[in-house]
């Protein structure tokens, strides 16, 4: 995203990620702001660090994104408010749209159809003040975890709701999870409460257009498989190999560690549940999102669980650990 950002400014830069963000693949940022006239240079492998030698000024595009990402397509918008003329995104644009509802905010043009985005670049912004409410990604960990424990409840509140952020939501009630949802606000984020209770789950397929919606809790949508009844399948997901670690992989291992069988495919996974956990010694790959998909798994595990270099959830959810003993005491 802060490519985009600053792929029109008069300056020249270098972007370095820690180790993780340096295994990404750049190019399909760099591609698309290239076509824009950005200056884009791409290390060994087309990743990380990045350098942008500043043009100060880029043209509208027409683009049409392969990929559901909500990273790419931000970061194109936010070159489009530099660039001369009108971008329009088609395509795989059914990703997160926080950026699409917070720039007319700033006094951006955007306009949002059912099959594109537009926004007219040259324009100027304007400051303004926003809510942030809390983190459904964060908060499906608690969820998951009121799912699967004996008589547990969980109350979050002023949660995002958002429909492109809450696919994990609606497919633990396909599952069967009760929770209660209710409603607070509505602009320009929608926002409200979840509830969720201990319930028996069955198991679910999730494939095609769901996977962007909930790409982030896949990993803890794999944990919950292995206490749901039936066979549960996640096809078209290849981004997860693309995160911060290979979460398709750093899943299974982890999960056979545990004693689980499941099942991987380039693009997802098969588990077959029910199953109970075992205890283990187990790498977090220094992932947020698989320290803390574990830290959930070991709640239902018998005996003991270590998850190794697990300090990476302060990536995200810096009182992740903090809150868990809280809810466990």
């Amino acid at each position: 995203m802060l490519m985009g950002a600053l792929a029109g400014q008069s300056l020249s830069c270098t972007l370095v990620g820690d180790p993780s963000l340096s295994r990404r693949p750049m190019s399909r940022v760099a591609d698309p702001l290239t076509r824009m006239g950005a200056r884009v240079t791409l290390s060994e492998g087309a990743h990380a660090p990045v350098r942008i030698d500043g043009v100060g000024g880029l043209s509208a595009i027409d683009y049409r994104l392969e990929v559901a990402s909500a990273q790419v397509k931000t970061a194109i918008l936010l070159a489009a408010l530099y660039a001369d003329g009108t971008t329009r995104l088609s395509g795989a644009i059914g990703s997160r749209d926080h950026t699409e509802r917070m720039m007319p905010r700033f006094g951006a043009i955007v306009d949002v159809g059912p099959g594109s985005i537009s926004l007219r670049g040259g324009g100027s912004l304007r400051a303004a003040t926003l809510d942030i409410p809390g983190d459904p990604s964060a908060a499906a960990f608690w969820l998951a975890a009121a799912c699967v424990v004996p008589e547990a409840r969980v109350s979050l509140s002023n949660i995002l709701l958002n429909p492109t952020r809450t696919g994990f939501v609606r497919v633990l009630q396909r599952m069967g999870a009760s929770i209660e949802q209710r409603m607070q606000a509505h602009d320009p984020e929608p926002v409200g409460e979840l509830e969720a209770q201990n319930a028996a789950l069955m198991a679910v397929t999730v494939e095609g257009e769901q996977v962007p919606y909930l790409i982030d809790e896949l990993p803890m949508l794999a944990v919950l498989a292995t206490q749901a009844r039936g066979s549960t399948l996640v096809r078209g997901a290849a981004e997860l190999r693309l995160k911060e670690s290979d979460r398709i992989d750093a899943v299974a291992e982890n999960l056979r560690r545990m004693g689980a069988r499941i099942e991987t495919f380039p693009d997802g996974f098969r588990v077959d549940g029910p199953q109970q956990l075992k205890g283990a010694r187990l790498d977090s790959f220094h992932d947020h999102r698989v320290a803390m998909a574990f830290a959930i798994a070991a709640l239902c595990a018998e005996g003991e669980t270590c998850i190794c270099n697990a300090e990476s959830v302060a990536i995200s959810h810096p009182g992740f650990f903090e809150t868990l003993a809280e809810l466990t005491r």
